[in-house]
């Protein structure tokens, strides 16, 4: 396709969960400010036009081509005017048939106004909030930012060079160590998920992080990080994983608006006389796993097949600039943490870090998860975090840490199967392209894709060559539960009745 660039990983995954759909709208990332003074509308207008042209990746769509999936840039629509800020905030952005960003003007009154903004995450993290911002009030104010020293296109495609060399490392490092744990425990805890649900939160606020992690002589990450894993282990978790997201930028993309982060698994056992020791020992572990930042997990290992989210206990964190971008004329105020209303797993905990303090924000899933125990986690993580900032070498058995909880297990969705014998013959063309597509001599009717190490392509390249060779078009839905050869030739059979 003349104009497009290959999708990135990141975009791979979040394009096959939307297609599984359970995704929900767990990927939206709205973005609010209030502007407060004489607002020059078109002048506003104008700049939102800039932003969409300096930033071609956020007008992109992902388009499946021959068992590639490329984003085809597409115009970003210019900024309308809306009412109500929690329906403008139920409008759908959409990576595949677009619009997948767009800006909406709300007026409040003659000299208070909202402008939204809202990504689907396909195209948009949380650093490019920094950057989407700063563009558009360097527009409003009449300046024009400096030139970006790559295009988007060749950022990308240096992304998937790097991430070529960089794999068989990642391959060698998460070989002994990732496990996917289907169990967990946290008070109030009824079930445990990695799909989309709508989902409540808890805000509160982190006091004196900064002097916490320099008396630890860790990062401020690294300090809730380690905070949080002791938690998790203390209420039973063997070997806590928490999904974090790490930002893959380099010097060439550190300008760009884009989904430039990958989610890893970090494993922590509080092991050490002290907490300060611990938090230092994870500090080490984390350096070892920024090397591979930039290779996803499900394509270093293999068995994962669609979700929403890497694990059920996730925590993303961001250290914002010390400057908000100032709009001339205006007061600006800026809601960094704008909930979406949906959780992609069971508990995650988002921190914004800034100069005007620490805010904290637990996301649950409340049919899983009910308020009074996530209101518990927060006290226990409060009082933690408290402990360890009054005497970060604490003894680790001497930190208020609660008793251990009975352990919740994944509860797996079986896809339901024809009923009776499949044909031998269909499972076999089943299975000669299931060799093909992972280059694999021979598997066998019951191994599963993603064991085999097959992923989002894999399942694309599947479904290509099955309408070639056997005239049929297959959903995504039918890989996600049951991805075997047995599965979908029974799929194959079952169109092919309709069809009759």
């Amino acid at each position: 396709m003349t104009g497009s660039w290959p999708a990135s990983p990141a975009q791979q995954g979040m394009w096959l969960t939307e297609r599984a759909g359970v995704a929900g709208r767990a990927f939206h990332m709205p973005l609010a400010v209030w502007l407060d003074g004489p607002l020059d509308m078109m002048a506003l207008g104008e700049a939102c036009e800039q932003v969409a042209r300096r930033h071609p990746g956020l007008g992109g769509v992902l388009v499946e081509d021959g068992g590639e999936l490329r984003v085809v840039p597409h115009a970003m629509p210019p900024m309308r005017e809306g009412g109500d800020l929690q329906e403008e905030l139920a409008r759908a952005v959409d990576p595949v048939e677009g619009p997948a960003a767009w800006f909406t003007l709300i007026r409040e009154d003659a000299k208070r106004h909202v402008l939204l903004f809202q990504a689907h995450h396909a195209v948009f993290d949380g650093e490019s909030k920094d950057i989407l911002l700063r563009d558009l009030a360097a527009w409003y104010g009449g300046a024009t930012p400096a030139p970006l020293g790559s295009t988007y296109p060749e950022v990308m495609l240096q992304q998937k060079a790097r991430l070529g060399e960089a794999l068989p490392d990642a391959r060698r490092y998460w070989q002994d160590r990732w496990q996917d744990q289907r169990e967990l425990r946290l008070p109030g805890l009824t079930g445990v998920s990695l799909a989309a649900a709508p989902g409540s939160a808890l805000d509160f606020e982190v006091e004196d992080l900064a002097g916490l992690a320099a008396r630890l002589e860790v990062t401020r990450f690294e300090a809730v990080l380690a905070t949080f894993v002791a938690l998790l282990h203390a209420y039973g978790n063997a070997r806590p994983a928490v999904g974090v997201d790490l930002s893959t930028r380099t010097e060439r993309s550190r300008d760009h608006v884009g989904a430039f982060v990958n989610e890893l698994p970090v494993i922590g056992v509080p092991e050490g006389a002290t907490f300060g020791e611990f938090a230092r020992s994870l500090r080490g572990d984390l350096r070892r796993l920024y090397r591979h930042r930039e290779v996803p997990l499900a394509r270093a290992v293999d068995g994962i097949g669609p979700r929403a989210a890497l694990t059920p206990v996730s925590l993303s964190y961001r250290r914002r600039p010390e400057t908000s971008p100032l709009f001339p004329g205006l007061g600006a105020s800026v809601e960094w943490m704008m909930f979406n209303g949906w959780v992609r797993n069971t508990l995650h905990l988002q921190i914004v870090d800034d100069q005007a303090g620490t805010a904290a924000r637990l996301q649950y899933n409340p049919a899983l998860l009910d308020g009074t125990g996530a209101g518990r986690i927060r006290e226990h993580l409060a009082a933690l975090l408290a402990a360890v900032a009054a005497d970060p070498e604490t003894p680790l058995d001497r930190l208020p840490l609660p008793s251990p909880v009975p352990a919740v297990s994944v509860t797996a969705v079986t896809a339901a199967v024809k009923d009776g014998p499949v044909d031998a013959d269909l499972v076999r063309e089943i299975q000669a392209i299931f060799a093909k597509e992972l280059e694999l001599d021979d598997v066998e009717p019951d191994d599963d894709l993603f064991d085999l190490g097959g992923h989002s392509l894999t399942i694309t390249q599947i479904m290509v060559r099955t309408k070639e060779r056997l005239g049929v078009e297959l959903s995504f839905e039918v890989f996600i539960d049951d991805a075997t050869a047995t599965r979908i030739a029974a799929e194959v059979a079952r169109l092919r009745e309709q069809t009759c």
